[in-house]
Order: C-alpha cells, then sequence, then structure tokens
C-alpha cells in the first residue's frame, strides 16, 4: 500500500509539470504568435494617421510615437526589429501618413526611410550661444514664442534622453541661473513648423545627448567629475577660446580647479562683477537683462556666477559649448607653455600669453597692450 501512495504521489508531481509545460509552451506560442503578427502587419486595418517625427529623434522616441499613434502595439518589439534590420540610421524625420494596425514593421520602416516633404525652417546656432539668444532665435524664426522655448527647457520632462537624469532640478541648484543652459547644442537645425514647443526643445537636446558617449561617461567617472562641472568648464573654454587654442585654456582653469591651486578661483571676464557692454559678461549681458537690471539681480545669483569672488566654477554653465570646447575641458592637451599656467591673455591679433606666476602674467599683459597699441594705430 505504501508503494502505491508514493506512485500516485509521482504521477500527481507529473501532471502537474505537464500543465505547466502546457501552459508555458501557449505562453511562447501566443507570445510568437503576436509578434509575427505584428511585425507582419496583420491586424485589422485602421484609419489613417499623421505621426511628426521631430529631428534628432532616436529610434527609442520614434517607436513610441507610432505606439501612442496606434500605427504599432509594441514600441519594445519596433526597437528590436529595426536593431535587428540595422535600420535606425535610416529613419528620418517629418510627417508620415500611416495607417493604424494594419503597416507591417518593413512597410514602416521603408516610409520613414524617405525623406517627408514638410514645410521646415533652418535655425543656425553658433557655438557659445546662451539659452536665452537661442530662445530668441527660435521667436525670430516664427517657430515659438522665446518666453515658452524657456520654459519647457527648463521645466519640461526629457527623461528619455541619457544626460537628462545627471542635471539637478532647481531645488537641488538653488543658485543655477537656468537648468538648460549648457544642454542646448549649437547646430544648424530644420525644424518643422507648426511643431510643439517640447519637440523644438528635444531636438537640441537629442543632439546634445548623442554628443556625450559612453566613454566620455567612463571618463568622468574615473576623474570623478560631473556632468554639469564638464559643461560648466567648457562653456568657458567656449567663451575664451572656442578656437585652436582650446586645449590650453582648458588646462590654465583646470589649473586653478585643482585642488592645491595657489589661485583656486577662474577670474574670467566672461563671468564676473564688471558692468560694461563692451565685454563678452554673462552676469552684465544676459543675466541682468532677464531679471530688468543689474540691481535686480538676486544676491545668490550674483556670487554663484561671479568668478572673481567664487571659488572654483560658478553654480552653472554660461553659454552653450560645442563639441571641441567639451571634449578640451574633459581632457586637454596643452602645450608646454600652457602646461603649468594659472593665467592667460590675448591681444587684438588673437595670439595668447601664457604664465605660471602673477609678475609673469603682468608682463604678458604690457605685452598684450603693446600689440593692442598697435593695432588700434593702424586703424
Amino acid at each position: 500500500m505504501a508503494h502505491e501512495k508514493n506512485t500516485r504521489k509521482k504521477g500527481g508531481v507529473g501532471k502537474i509539470l505537464l500543465v505547466l509545460v502546457v501552459l508555458l509552451a501557449l505562453a511562447v506560442g501566443g507570445a510568437l504568435l503576436f509578434a509575427h503578427n505584428e511585425i507582419s502587419g496583420n491586424g485589422r486595418p485602421g484609419t489613417e494617421v499623421t505621426v511628426s517625427i521631430p529631428q534628432g529623434s532616436g529610434v527609442s522616441v520614434i517607436a513610441q510615437k507610432l505606439k501612442d499613434a496606434g500605427v504599432i502595439r509594441s514600441a519594445y518589439l519596433f526597437r528590436w526589429y529595426v536593431g535587428q534590420k540595422g535600420a535606425a540610421s535610416k529613419l528620418q524625420y517629418g510627417d508620415f501618413t500611416l495607417q493604424k494596425s494594419a503597416c507591417s514593421y518593413d512597410a514602416i520602416i521603408a516610409v520613414l526611410s524617405t525623406y517627408a516633404k514638410a514645410e521646415t525652417v533652418r535655425v543656425t546656432i553658433p557655438e557659445g550661444t546662451t539659452a536665452i539668444a537661442i530662445a530668441q532665435k527660435m521667436e525670430a524664426a516664427g517657430l515659438c514664442n522665446a518666453k515658452d522655448f524657456l520654459k519647457e527647457a527648463n521645466e519640461g520632462d526629457f527623461s528619455e534622453y541619457t544626460f537628462w537624469q545627471y542635471v539637478p532640478d532647481d531645488a537641488d541648484a538653488p543658485d543655477r541661473f537656468m537648468k538648460c543652459e549648457g544642454y542646448l547644442f549649437p547646430e544648424t537645425y530644420e525644424f518643422l513648423k507648426d511643431d510643439t514647443v517640447h519637440n523644438y526643445v528635444a531636438t537640441y537636446y537629442a543632439q546634445f545627448d548623442a554628443q556625450i558617449t559612453d566613454e566620455m561617461y567612463a571618463e568622468l567617472k574615473k576623474q570623478d567629475m560631473t556632468l554639469p562641472q564638464l559643461i560648466t568648464l567648457a562653456s568657458f573654454v567656449q567663451e575664451e577660446a572656442g578656437n585652436s587654442q582650446d586645449s590650453n585654456v582648458a588646462q590654465v582653469f583646470r589649473n586653478r580647479l585643482a585642488a592645491d591651486s595657489p589661485y583656486p578661483r577662474l577670474q574670467s571676464n566672461t563671468s564676473s562683477y564688471i558692468q560694461s557692454d563692451s565685454d563678452n559678461n554673462y552676469l552684465w549681458n544676459w543675466v541682468a537683462p532677464y531679471y530688468g537690471g543689474w540691481d535686480n539681480i538676486p544676491g545668490n545669483i550674483v556670487a554663484a556666477y561671479d568668478t572673481y569672488s567664487c571659488k572654483g566654477l560658478p553654480a552653472g554653465p554660461i553659454s552653450n559649448p560645442g563639441i571641441a570646447a567639451i571634449k578640451a575641458a574633459l581632457a586637454p592637451q596643452p602645450n608646454e607653455e600652457a602646461k603649468d599656467a594659472y593665467f592667460f591673455v590675448t591681444d587684438l591679433k588673437g595670439s595668447y600669453y601664457y604664465a605660471r606666476t602673477l609678475s609673469e602674467h603682468n608682463a604678458n599683459c604690457q605685452k598684450a597692450a603693446q600689440v593692442n597699441k598697435t593695432v588700434n594705430t593702424e586703424k
């Protein structure tokens, strides 16, 4: 009798396993059938819809827009299929007409790989342009209101981009002027007319996101440096150089930022206490007008951006730097003259003079002044 009971127990376990196997097979079969029908476009034909793909959109953004429009049912499956086909680089931006639920993935890829004729506006953003100036350019181009652009750039949700997780919210950066400053990548763009403000901003952010590679993030971690610190430093490199001297200028600033630096302040006129229209001064030229005058700038903002008073980097970037300045700030390759320098000065001919000590710097300032005097005389 004991033997028979044991046999019945074993048989019961076997039946349970068999049921589980059958259920698993059905689930797998159902998933495969869904994937097959989805990829083949075997759903019930629906109405035609227009899907707008912003410039700079990655596959994940495109897949989500297709899903939201009802063209596909699985954004994940579409992303996987595009990857398997190696078609990501072929996908274009613009307005595309597609049919709900009845388009095969191959057909969707074919449509999205054809440049969509749409009314566009070209906007060129030079390297070193500020966020406010970019917003003004967008308004001048007839695309959106400058105030709306800045509001979305500073307050919108752009968490689909990798870099966004490293940019602190305003609550965590109370002395920062604008959250978006530094991340609106300077480039020439073709914007769709009548697109949303969010998509306009996303175009800039998508381009920025594409510039910062995994290798660069790894180097940041190695240096114990944050992305905001890198972009802030790069913005100063952009404003003080933006040319073949990027690495040299970056090295001077990094020397000043070093833990044992005898000169722990950047002391750059590009963001300082100086109130003069002739200087390229972030506080005077951009922050002051935003608040309605110098005296209206919150005291904590002035203190956090005046590089003659604050130690180290200011609270945020002072412009939107290009990739050359960003790379120079991350890994400068200075000449021998700038390797150990703490100072630099330029003359009106575009020459840079580097120095290790204040006395050497003062001598260089006299040299630059003499060159400037000659240039002004020749005029």
